[in-house]
């Protein structure tokens, strides 16, 4: 009996997580010109982050190549790439967004 309960809870688990729509991960990269304020004011006004989490996702950004700024629907995550290519533009900056299916 046991087993058909797990079975059962694996089909609910498996029709939801399709009816899910794909998430993707939105990424900073680092460069050699933006400067880390930079970096910390579009974690906080494009991404919601509060100055502790921003300076921690920027440094981790810094130190390894890249990092994760959130995980939402495509259309999201390509607005969100959008406003930061606009913005780094705007302030000269080349800080690439990259978005990526989860």
């Amino acid at each position: 009996m046991a087993s058909t309960d797990s079975k059962t809870k694996e089909n609910i688990s498996s029709r939801f997580k399709s009816d899910q729509p794909p998430m993707y991960k939105v990424l900073l990269h680092n460069d050699d010109y933006t400067t880390m304020e930079f970096v910390v004011e579009i974690l906080i006004t494009v991404f919601g982050k509060s100055l502790e989490k921003a300076t921690q996702i920027m440094l981790n950004i810094h130190n390894k190549g890249q990092g994760m700024c959130g995980i939402y629907p495509r259309q999201i995550a390509e607005t969100k790439v959008e406003t930061v290519h606009h913005l780094a533009s705007r302030k000269g900056f080349p800080l690439k967004s990259t978005l990526e299916k989860e």
